[in-house]
């Protein structure tokens, strides 16, 4: 069975949204200005070669994640550090959402079951794993719901003061088992964890 892999930008007071939305505490917004190593760039480009699916929210679909890693798949051809863009154009996508009745956007297909019948039923599929990308709300609720079977945490070097957590909706709490921790050059530390 396949595994669902939540990657998601942390800060290291355990924030993957601030709450201040000024605050500009990643060292990598997804623009042009990527303060990554080479290294760490080599890393999440190797993450996406590991996936053939990748899960989205729908509001991260609507809010043009597509459509901007296309643009960068296009312009950046000749960039090995832009190789994951290729891989988002190429990949099977798969939106979460009982809100969209078609897809617009190609290789993407709209999920309208239930999160835990939808998610449950990718796994099962023959491929490699599936990689989720979306914003806090949808990652609580895939915690939530116990769908995630790896969290990779890219813990940015800096405290945000106070922001949300994708564990914000757990009552029992939620134990984790350590894979691997590596830190770079950049000071960003990747984090990898399993549930207990």
């Amino acid at each position: 069975m396949r595994k669902l892999v939540l990657q998601m930008q942390m800060s290291v007071d355990g924030c993957v949204a601030a709450s201040n939305p000024a605050l500009d505490w990643q060292l990598w917004g997804w623009g042009d200005r990527w303060g990554w190593d080479d290294a760490l760039r080599q890393y999440f480009n190797e993450v996406f070669e590991s996936v053939d699916t990748i899960l989205l929210s729908r509001k991260i679909i609507e809010e043009g994640y597509l459509d901007h890693w296309g643009r960068a798949a296009r312009s950046r051809l000749a960039d090995p550090h832009y190789a994951f863009a290729r891989k988002v154009v190429d990949a099977r996508k798969v939106v979460l959402t009982g809100k969209l009745e078609t897809s617009q956007w190609p290789r993407t297909d709209i999920a309208r079951g239930s999160m835990a019948d939808e998610v449950n039923a990718l796994k099962q599929q023959p491929g490699a794993n599936i990689l989720c990308i979306g914003g806090v709300g949808f990652a609580s609720s895939l915690v939530a719901e116990g769908l995630v079977d790896e969290f990779q945490f890219f813990v940015n070097p800096t405290a945000v003061g106070g922001g949300r957590s994708v564990f914000h909706d757990q009552r029992k709490g939620c134990k984790l088992r350590l894979l691997d921790s590596k830190a770079y050059e950049c000071g960003v530390v990747v984090t990898r964890y399993a549930p207990n």
